[in-house]
This record gives structure tokens, sequence and C-alpha cells, in this order.
């Protein structure tokens, strides 16, 4: 779960927290296995910021200018461009190389941070002359990657963009999401392209609907009949229908604050042991014994390796990140 990132909107430290027990008891909901997956809180693992720094050493300005979703957020909060938004991608990467990842689960808007990661898993090989970093692939279980679209008709369904639906959102509050959708007076024309905030409609109802309602509503628009406000109802029942088996397992969840901070930490816990198996030819590279079976002793030794400067260890910063 992440801490670092939400930092950028200046939050305060208990809405973080909330965040991060909200977030945590949505991925359980939802199905992931704590016995088979390591879930924990990305400043309980301090070598991902260490990592992070590593990488921003090896990034360069004009091509994290470039990413679209800075530009975005410097345009949707222009008081507020910080260095964090800037470097979003190499925490992103960090993220992902920290576990040597091959593939990784990620949505439409993600496939440019994904190329970022590419890119410096190739340049911490390149400049450390070492084959460590593999370059993760993005994976999606559809032909296509997907972008859930925001109700307000323009990009996706974020919670900064404020167009989100929440999957812990009780009935009213997603009828009432979903009858203020963004929509326009109706084709005029048969068989006509839909606007962007028409298709975001269809393409909502396609994620939860079945396929003979999403037909019957795509033959009405094609057919010039479409009335918005049946769609509307419709696909807000359906995404209820959707919601409800999991917004009951989050509540449930939620409430167990003890299950929440044991599934936390194990899951920090299994991912600092992860990195102390490394490749066997890392292993018998490492020229510092202390260091010998750790991955950060592999990258540390690699960048430090032709001089004598020293460098802390990782504990040195703990206190500053632990969630409380």
């Amino acid at each position: 779960m992440p801490t670092g990132t939400p930092l950028t909107t200046h939050p305060r430290p208990v809405d973080i927290r909330r965040s991060v027990r909200t977030i945590l008891s949505e991925y359980l909901a939802c199905g992931l296995d704590p016995d088979k997956a390591a879930i924990y809180i990305q400043s309980d693992v301090h070598e991902v910021l260490e990592l992070y720094l590593y990488l921003n050493m090896n990034a360069y300005l004009g091509e994290l200018e470039r990413v679209t979703t800075f530009k975005e957020k410097v345009r949707q909060q222009p008081d507020n461009v910080n260095a964090g938004l800037l470097t979003y991608p190499t925490l992103m990467a960090s993220d992902i190389l920290i576990h040597r990842a091959v593939k990784v689960p990620v949505g439409k808007d993600q496939e440019q941070n994904m190329e970022m990661a590419r890119k410096c898993a190739r340049r911490f090989n390149m400049i450390y002359e070492t084959d460590f970093f593999p370059e993760p692939a993005s994976f999606h279980l559809t032909e296509r990657a997907v972008k859930v679209p925001g109700l307000d008709g323009s990009g996706k369904m974020g919670k900064s963009e404020g167009n989100a639906i929440y999957l812990v959102d009780d009935e009213a509050t997603i009828r009432k999401k979903v009858m203020k959708a963004v929509t326009d007076s109706g084709p005029t024309t048969p068989d006509s392209p839909k606007p962007e905030p028409i298709q975001n409609l269809f393409t909502m109802m396609e994620i939860v609907s079945s396929r003979d309602t999403y037909d019957f509503f795509n033959d009405q628009y094609n057919r010039c009949a479409i009335r918005y406000g049946d769609m509307k109802k419709q696909l807000a029942a359906d995404i209820n229908a959707f919601c409800a088996p999991i917004r009951e397992r989050i509540l449930d969840i939620a409430a167990d604050e003890a299950y929440l901070d044991k599934v936390a930490r194990e899951g920090a816990e299994k991912r600092q042991r992860a990195p102390r198996v490394p490749s066997r030819k890392f292993a018998e590279s490492s020229a510092s014994e202390p260091l010998r079976n750790t991955l950060w002793g592999t990258w540390r030794e690699k960048i430090f390796a032709h001089t004598d400067t020293p460098y802390a260890d990782s504990s040195t910063f703990a206190p500053l990140f632990q969630s409380k």
C-alpha cells in the first residue's frame, strides 16, 4: 500500500494511515491471499526508498517532464507542482524493480510509467555493468489494457480526480454518482460514433453489466432512441450488484484492526526476507561478507565498488518512515 505517493498532496498523517487501512481491507476483500502474496505498507520496507534514491540519480529531467501523468497533475494542481510528482515514475519503478518483477498488472494509463520502469532497469544494469534487474512487462487479463473511465467524462476514474466510485460506497451514493454522470443530448444520426463521455458510460456497462444489457442500450444508441436516464439507472443497479458482496467483506475486514495489523506486519517481514536470495552470480561476486546475502548489498557494492565512500545502512532512516 502506498505511503510515499500520497505525500505529494500534503495530506495529514492520520489520513494516510486511514487510507492504508482502507486499501488493505479492499485488497483482502477482493481476494488477495496474504498467505500467498506479501501485502505490505510501502514505508515499512525502507529499501524501496533507498532504491528510489538510486534510480533518481540516473533519471533525467526532460524524460520525467514528458510523462503524461506528470503533465496532467501540473494542469490539475498548478500551485503544488513538487518534486514528488515529477519523480513518481521512479518511485513506481522502485516498487516494481525491488521485486525483480517480470510481469506487472497495470491499466492502460500506466503504460508510459511501465516504459520508464524498463528504462530504469536497463540504465541501472548498464551503468553498474550487471544484468541484475529484468525489464518488467505490462500484464493484463484481457486482450488489451483497460482504463476505467471517470464519471465526469474525461480521463481515468481516480481518487485525486474526484470522479470515482469506491468499492465501499453504499447503494445510494453509487446511484447518486452515476445519475450525475456527464451525458449529451443524444445522437441524431444512426450508428454515429460515441463522444467520450457517452463511451465512458458504455465502457463501465461493459465491465459490470450482462452482455444482453450492454447490447440493448448499444442498439438503442445506434437507432437514436437512447434514453440516458434509463441507461444510468440500469448502470447504477448493475454497479451496486457488482460491488455489494465486496463492500460487505470490506466492512467486515476493516472492523478487525488486529487482523489488518497482522497482515501488514507479516507482509513487511515476508518482503524483507525475500531479497536475501540474490542470484548466484551476485552472491559469489559480493566482496563484503556482512552484505553478501542481501540484495541491498548487491547494488550498494556495485555503486561503491571502486570508491572508498562509506554509506549508511537503511536502518539509519527507518524511524522516519515507519507507519503508526
